[in-house]
Formats: C-alpha cells, structure tokens, sequence
C-alpha cells in the first residue's frame, strides 16, 4: 500500500482529495492545522498530524511515497507580496527540503491555472503558454509561479509534478470559496456579470487529476486540469437552470469595472484590505481560457461537465445548509 502525505485536506480540492485517496485504497498522513471532531468518520489509512507548513514533518515522512502540496495563500485581498510569498514559496521550500532529505520519491505541487498565459475559445491557453497581464501583476499568481520555478530548478532527486487548476465548482466547499461565485446567483431577482470569462473545472475532476499524477505524472511537466471554457453570463445561465429560477443577467460594464479597480488601487494604497484591484477587475474583463489536452492525454483525466459540478455544489450546499 502506498503511502501519501497531504496538505490543504480541509479546502474544497483538498477534500475531494482526501476522499479520493482513501477510496483508491492509500495510506493517507493529512497535515492540517487543528484537529476538529467534524472530519469524519476514522479510517484505519488516515493519520491526521496537527500543525503549519513549517511544522517538522520529518518523523512523518518515512516511507512516504509521495507529498501532494494543496494548502496555499488564496485570499485576493492582501495588500504586499510577502503576504503571499511566505506561504506560496517559502512554505514549498520548506516542505520540498523535507521531502528530499526523506527521500520521497515524488513531489505534487498544486499550483494555479494562472501561471500560465490564457487564450481563447478557437486558441486556449496551454503548458507552454506564458503568464499574461494581469496575472502577472497578481500576488497570488506571482508567488505560486515564483515557487514552481524553484521547483523544476531543484528536481534532480525528488522528482515535481505541478498540476494547475482553472476554477474549481463542486461539493465539499466548506468556507465556501470559490462556491461564493454560485451565491451571487442564488435566489437573485437580478445578476450583474462581467463580460469576460474563464474556464470552470469539477473539483472532483481536478482531485482525479492530482491522483492519476502519482502515478502518470511525468517529472518536471505541469498539467492544465481545465473542464470548459464559458462566458460569465453562460456559467451564470447554468446556475439558474440548475437552480430552476429566471432572473434577469445585466452586464456590468467595462468601464464600471475599471472605476472599481482603480478605487481599489487608492484603498491598497492606504493599507485597506479589499479584493478590489485593477489586475482583478481586469481579470473579469478577458476571456481566461485553457486548454486540458495534455491532462487528458497524459493522467487520463476524464472531465465532466460543469452543469454537474454546479449540480454537485448546490446539492452539498443545501445539505449544510449554506442555502435553502
């Protein structure tokens, strides 16, 4: 039985994860930061280990197999880039050294769709595509590429496999985080959505990804898990199909969205947390498109559609309750 360490288990990929793991028959050593009593039933092939990413793992990672890196720095409203690069890189160093001095044979790295270049519906954005504007403006993006360098830099022991995930919808989204996207259409007489777009994966679709990389996963290669590319406004119509209401969809318009940016950027710059920023209100403005050939071809990943991964995330949603 091969055993696996993990972080990020509580987030919605890490959860899908974690499931996926057990279910497939691995031994599974979770890293998460406090222990609570509504993680689930025990598994006999579950350790939790309590602690942060610059816990000594050390004792833990004896006979590891592999460590799959999840856990990341993703709020978009922190003001510098060491707020980002503390836990982005720094932490991947650390967790990285470990591996290597414990001999571990391979190092997932859960990165972000967003290191690399996007593209259209007719040319999307691929492995070899370079990070565009305004992601490579974004702190977020910045940091998470900033440590899958290091990474393919230092991968001559310990072999790296990065995966990128595009905007992951499913069950499990406890916060919930990128399900908030599914509220702003919920129970709405009106929605305001940007013109641009962006590609929208099942998580359970990335999760498949991340395990078929244990094995398929080729040293030093990064794996789009991309689903399908959509405009707002179609992903918005979904949600409403699914959620059987007709509200009425207003576009917001650019230039509305370049006003928001540039009060966000005077807010940043006397030291106010916001989201608002003129890279993010870009990033609602393009059509942020991937391709996943290569996930397809090479992990075998087989993609479902988005109308089940927002079906998916309603259903867990109204089971906890987050919706009515």
């Amino acid at each position: 039985m091969k055993k696996i360490f993990v972080t990020g288990t509580t987030g919605l990929l890490g959860t899908n994860v974690l499931i996926k793991l057990l279910n497939d028959g691995y031994c599974v050593i979770a890293l998460v930061r406090k222990k609570s009593g509504d993680m689930g039933t025990e598994n006999k092939n579950l350790i939790w280990v309590e602690g942060d990413l610059f816990t000594d793992i050390s004792g833990y990672l004896k006979d590891v197999d592999c460590l799959i890196h999840i856990a990341a720095e993703t709020r978009q409203n922190l003001l510098s880039y060491n707020d980002y690069r503390y836990i982005n890189h720094d932490a991947v160093v650390h967790l990285f050294s470990q591996a290597v001095t414990a001999k571990i044979k391979r190092f997932i790295f859960v990165s972000s769709a967003n290191t690399l270049g996007y593209g259209s519906f007719e040319n999307p954005g691929d492995e070899k595509s370079y990070q565009k504007y305004p992601f490579t403006h974004s702190l977020y993006a910045k940091s998470k590429l900033e440590a899958e360098n290091y990474l393919l830099q230092n991968n001559k022991t310990t072999e790296v496999v990065i995966v990128n995930p595009s905007f992951m919808i499913g069950a499990y989204d406890n916060k919930p985080s990128s399900g908030k996207i599914i509220y702003w259409a919920w129970k709405k007489k009106v929605i305001f959505y940007p013109k641009g777009g962006k590609n929208f994966v099942h998580a359970e679709d990335a999760a498949n990804g991340i395990i078929n990389a244990i094995e398929k996963g080729k040293n030093g290669e990064k794996y789009l898990l991309a689903g399908e590319n959509l405009k707002y406004k179609d992903f918005f119509s979904k949600v409403n199909q699914m959620t059987t209401q007709n509200p009425m969809l207003i576009p917001i318009p650019d230039m509305g969205l370049l006003i928001l940016g540039k009060i966000g950027d005077v807010l940043r710059a006397l030291n106010i947390k916001t989201g608002l920023s003129s890279e993010n209100m870009k990033a609602l403005r393009i059509n942020n498109f991937y391709s996943n050939r290569k996930s397809v071809q090479e992990l075998g990943v087989e993609y479902q559609s988005i109308d089940k991964a927002i079906e998916d995330a309603v259903e867990y949603f109204k089971k906890k309750k987050h919706i009515s």
